[in-house]
């Protein structure tokens, strides 16, 4: 058993690399994989099933699903791998100063983290791309505003460990400056768990930012973003190819990252080692 637990965390991380460097190389090069323009009409071609000229089929205004699709991921990824490097970027630094200073300053940032954690995370957002606007931007910044506060806690709470190791209360004694044990002792020690989380919440944020489309608060018309297309294509049952591709797309890829989430977590978890 314990050979069998070595084999398949190493093979989970590596299918979930493949299949995510499969997906962001085909994003990459939607414009030499894809048939056709993702926003190219062909009204006499609407509703053609999967086949050989359109071998994902087309949509209602005859556009290429296989060429949105592809087009479709560089929105989705973009905004996702935004949202979870700037929201875990703007919570690490705040949660790992937080808990290196503390005091009045550690009392504030846990009461803000508290207060946006209060409400579901895709209703707060949903309120707030309501009061600036529907668009990618705007959900962007709506997922920013309340996906930070895990990432907060979390360098906190490792932050809160890392200042009574010797080596910090050492280089504290040497004379180094707050800033130079928060910069060459706090973060570094942070980074590890930081990364986890940001691996395994980035497919959370694929699946917030595609629901946010399909309610029609993120991606507007024509973006081929991978929620919207699933949203125009939810009443089509006849035509199951328009929803149907896209929605595979957002799990295939929510998939990849847990595994390499999971991967990576392992890794660096010298517990979950030990018991391998």
């Amino acid at each position: 058993m314990p050979t069998l637990a070595r084999r398949r965390r190493p093979a989970g991380l590596l299918l979930g690399c493949a299949l995510l460097a499969l997906g962001g190389a085909a994003a990459a090069g939607a414009s030499l994989l894809a048939p056709g323009g993702p926003d190219e009409q062909h009204l006499d071609a609407a509703f053609q099933p999967p086949g050989a000229g359109h071998p994902f089929g087309t949509d209602d205004l005859g556009r290429d699903v296989l060429a949105r699709v592809l087009y479709g991921g560089r929105y989705t990824l973009t905004l996702a791998f935004s949202v979870v490097g700037l929201a875990g970027g703007a919570g690490t630094l705040l949660g790992a100063a937080s808990g290196y200073l503390g005091g009045w300053i550690d009392d504030g940032v846990m009461r803000a983290t508290e207060l946006v954690m209060a409400f579901p995370a895709i209703i707060l957002a949903m309120a707030i791309v309501v009061a600036l606007g529907p668009g990618l931007v705007n959900a962007g910044l709506a997922m920013v505003l309340v996906w930070w506060p895990p990432y907060a806690r979390l360098a906190r709470g490792e932050a809160l460990a890392i200042k009574t190791f010797e080596y910090v209360e050492a280089a504290t004694a040497l004379g180094q400056t707050p800033i130079g044990v928060f910069r060459r002792a706090i973060l570094p020690g942070v980074l590890p768990g930081i990364v986890v989380l940001a691996t395994i919440d980035l497919g959370s944020a694929i699946v917030t930012g595609a629901g946010l489309s399909f309610l029609g608060l993120g991606a507007t018309p024509p973006t081929p973003e991978w929620g919207a297309m699933v949203s125009a294509g939810r009443d089509l049952l006849a035509q199951w190819w328009v929803a149907t591709f896209p929605g595979l797309a957002i799990f295939l890829v929510v998939i990849a990252l847990n595994f390499v989430g999971d991967g990576i977590r392992d890794t660096l978890d010298p517990k979950t080692r030990g018991r391998a």
